[in-house]
């Protein structure tokens, strides 16, 4: 069944702000979207034009080759989880669960094997006849989750689902979560400022800033290889690091030479190495740094070293071998091959 979505030069403007400038998106049927940016980037406007809760002020939206911006919201077949549950407080778990069933009027003993699936599948068949008040935040998110694919949806929207659980949870129903995606092959668009749960959940991540979309890719490749010094500052910790580039090659500030994989680049915003990607080690001899700072955290290390004048972040796995201390004369390994950063340019200013 074709359930992609296709959005073209959308555009949504408040009060002489606009806050999505001409978004053009493809999701292909069964991906697992996530939208990703700060707050006030227009991820969460784009997804309330997606659902019909916001009009927007010119471009379009399509299903399955079928235009739905002028669709009522109730008509789209859209399941949607918010961040803060949307319960009602008085019904049981099961006619929260029922509630668009039958507003769409299907019949009680359709309604009844429907709920029960949902909620079997959401690990809360034993909870029916509960009220909200007598779940946990997690257990409330799995109904309202449950609430949503009841209805059979075409497309799964979600607004931040998880910020208010607290984190041992978050990372648990976020787990949940992708397993059940992949169980259903639902399409779904998923917001989120969270870096981790974008990586932990996405098939393909969509970043923005200020109304614009920076780049797409699968989360491995925006780690690995972003296009945009935004991107790679953004989606996890990294190093921009300030390079002499000769050719196809770069030296370090500590005197490393590597070569660049993308050295063809042009408006070049420096070199991008992830904490995990450069190697120290002590040494007595001639040193590439400084130990600045040193943070066990159990299954890492955080480091924060001074080389030839500019501040690196440098982790390690584990503790095993011990923690480098403070003012520890260290040589420093970069990887291999070194990757170029480009800076964004948001459109007006590119045409311009």
């Amino acid at each position: 069944m074709d359930t992609s979505l296709s959005i073209r030069r959308l555009v949504k403007d408040f009060d002489g702000t606009r806050a999505l400038k001409g978004i053009d998106l493809e999701i292909p049927s069964g991906r697992f979207v996530t939208l990703l940016g700060p707050s006030g980037c227009g991820k969460t406007t784009l997804l309330r034009s997606v659902a019909g809760i916001s009009d927007p002020s010119s471009g379009e939206i399509w299903l399955a080759g079928r235009r739905i911006d002028g669709v009522v919201p109730e008509r789209r077949n859209f399941g949607m989880v918010f961040q803060t549950y949307a319960l009602f407080p008085h019904m049981s778990v099961e006619k929260n669960v029922a509630f668009g069933l039958e507003m769409r009027r299907i019949a009680r003993a359709e309604i009844a094997r429907r709920v029960s699936a949902a909620l079997d599948i959401v690990g809360l068949g034993a909870f029916g006849t509960r009220l909200p008040k007598q779940l946990s935040g997690g257990q409330q998110q799995r109904v309202a989750l449950a609430r949503a694919i009841v209805i059979e949806p075409d497309v799964l929207l979600f607004d931040e689902p998880l910020s208010n659980l607290d984190a041992r949870l978050r990372d648990s129903l976020r787990d949940e979560l992708r397993v059940l995606q992949n169980k259903l092959g639902i399409t779904s668009l998923y917001v989120t400022h969270d870096q981790s749960e974008a990586m932990a959940l996405a098939d393909e991540i969509v970043v923005m800033k200020d109304g614009e979309i920076v780049e797409r890719g699968t989360p491995i490749d925006l780690y690995r290889r972003p296009a945009y010094r935004f991107t790679a500052e953004f989606l996890g910790l990294t190093n921009v690091i300030t390079g002499e580039i000769s050719g196809e090659e770069c030296r370090l500030p500590w005197g490393a030479v590597r070569p660049v994989e993308n050295a063809g680049d042009s408006d070049s915003e420096g070199i991008a190495i992830r904490p995990e990607d450069i190697a120290i080690a002590p040494t007595d001899d001639r040193a590439d740094g400084i130990v600045e700072q040193a943070m066990f955290m159990g299954a890492a290390t955080h480091y924060q070293v001074r080389a030839a004048g500019q501040s690196l972040r440098i982790v390690t796995t584990g503790g095993q071998t011990g923690v480098l201390a403070v003012g520890q004369p260290v040589t420093l390994t970069p990887p291999p091959v070194l990757h170029l950063l480009k800076s964004f340019r948001p459109a007006e200013e590119a045409a311009a």
